[in-house]
This record gives structure tokens, sequence and C-alpha cells, in this order.
């Protein structure tokens, strides 16, 4: 399995519009961070969890010319925000595109992205077929996803697991038996999003905790604002093991 790192930012990316602090003006790339989104490539499957404002930068960026599935964690508009940019796709492959969502995320795509879903359809709008998914495993293709519940707040939100692959972001709460499904991963992703308590997120130490007791062999941190602090610095205080994701890094998980 390839995973790579569309964006590594919070809601606000990094750097954030008009902020003069020491990460939104520093020069080194791996503080500059656009919503959070990965790639996944297994099995011969290339599939995306999250659709973000950057979606179509994000794509250009990494030249990925072949999409054959999308999977939403959530409802909010950093992870759906770039939906209508699917159609480039539809115009490559000449096929829909497989959507994968829990009920209030499908919802949600049908309010906000209306016309896409109109009777009568504009021409080019983007072609898509919607597969409402639950907190049970299921498979894109021949590929087995596992969901993984975890609450935002007060918003459920799904992770998921692919094979030794966890993916979990916008959390700040997960179950007992929820955090089981993630144990044994190989690499496990987590949002870490700042140091000082939040509402809706782990903080850093939080994530950091997290990590230590699913003891992964390789523990990444996404969803990063710009007040966690510098990816240098930030990065001195973790473990062997853990290591701030920054957007572009691309992993090999091996059988």
């Amino acid at each position: 399995m390839k995973v790579t790192f569309l964006g590594t930012g919070t809601s606000q990316g990094v750097p954030v519009i008009g902020c003069p602090c020491e990460v939104c003006t520093s020069l080194d790339y791996h503080d500059n961070r656009l919503r959070s989104s990965v790639f996944i490539e297994y099995q011969g499957i290339n599939l995306i969890i999250d659709t973000g404002p950057d979606f179509r930068q994000q794509m250009l960026r990494e030249r990925i010319n072949r999409l054959d599935a999308v999977l939403f964690t959530h409802e909010h508009k950093d992870h759906t925000a770039g939906f209508d940019d699917i159609r480039s796709y539809n115009f490559l492959q000449r096929s829909d595109m497989p959507v994968y969502g829990r009920d209030s995320v499908l919802n949600q795509l049908q309010q906000e992205f209306a016309y896409i879903f109109h009777e009568k359809k504009y021409p080019g709008v983007p072609k898509v077929s919607l597969n409402e998914i639950r907190n049970e495993p299921f498979k894109i293709n021949e590929i087995d996803v596992t969901p993984i519940e975890v609450l935002h707040h007060k918003l459920p939100v799904f992770g998921f697991r692919i094979a030794d692959f966890t993916y979990i972001t916008d959390a700040n709460f997960i179950a007992k038996d929820e955090k089981e499904k993630a144990r044994g991963s190989k690499v496990v992703v987590l949002n870490a999003l700042q140091k000082e308590d939040h509402i809706s997120h782990f903080t850093f130490d939080q994530a950091v905790n997290l990590m230590k007791d699913l003891k992964p062999d390789k523990g990444y941190f996404t969803h990063i604002s710009h007040k966690l602090g510098l990816h240098t610095e930030v990065s001195k205080e973790l473990p062997d093991f853990m290591e701030l994701a920054w957007d572009g890094l691309q992993i090999i998980i091996n059988d």
C-alpha cells in the first residue's frame, strides 16, 4: 500500500489568511498545510479520503490521473468542499464516481451540491453513485474497509482502517471498542490540532498518549493548526516512532 498525504492542515489551512505568526510566515515547506486528505493506492485501486477545498490543487500537484472511489469521514466543508472537481475523473474515465459516506454525509452532499442530483442535469456536472456506509465493515471493490466511529465534539465521524493502515481525523473521543479496531495497525494517523485544549480535536499531548497506547510501528499526526508550532521544533518533542505528517509525504506499508 502506498499512502500520500495530500493535505495535513486544519480547516483554515496553514498559513492562515492574514496571520503574521512564525508558523504562517515560515519558509519551511513542512509548515505549509492544505486541508487534510490522503490518497491510497492499494491492490490496483486508487481511492481518496475526503475532498476538501484544496482537492483540485492536491490532485494536480500529485499528478493523480485515475481515481476509483471517494471515501468521506464526515460532512464538514473542509472535508467536502472540493466535491465538484470529481467531474474531471468522470471525463477521463467515462464512468460515474463511487462515493462512500454515512447517511448524514450523503444528505449534506445532496443539499450543498443539489445541481449534481437534479433529475434534469446541467451538462458537465459530476456523475456519482452514492453508497451509504454504517459502522460495520464494507468493501470498495475487493478492498476491505473497517469504519472506526469517533466523536468530533458531538458529531459522529468515521475513521477508517484498510489492511494495516488506520486513518482518524477530526476526533477528540474514541470509545474503547472503537479504539480496539485500530490496534495492531502498522501505521496509524491521528489528528493533533494544537497544544491547548480544544472542544472538538485531540490536543498534541492527547494524540501522543493515544498513539503510545495503540503502539503502531509508525504513527503520524495530521489536521495540524498553526498554533501547534513550527514543524522542526515540534518534531523534536516526539518519540522515535512518531512523526508530524506533511503535505506530499508518501509512505509504503508492506503486507
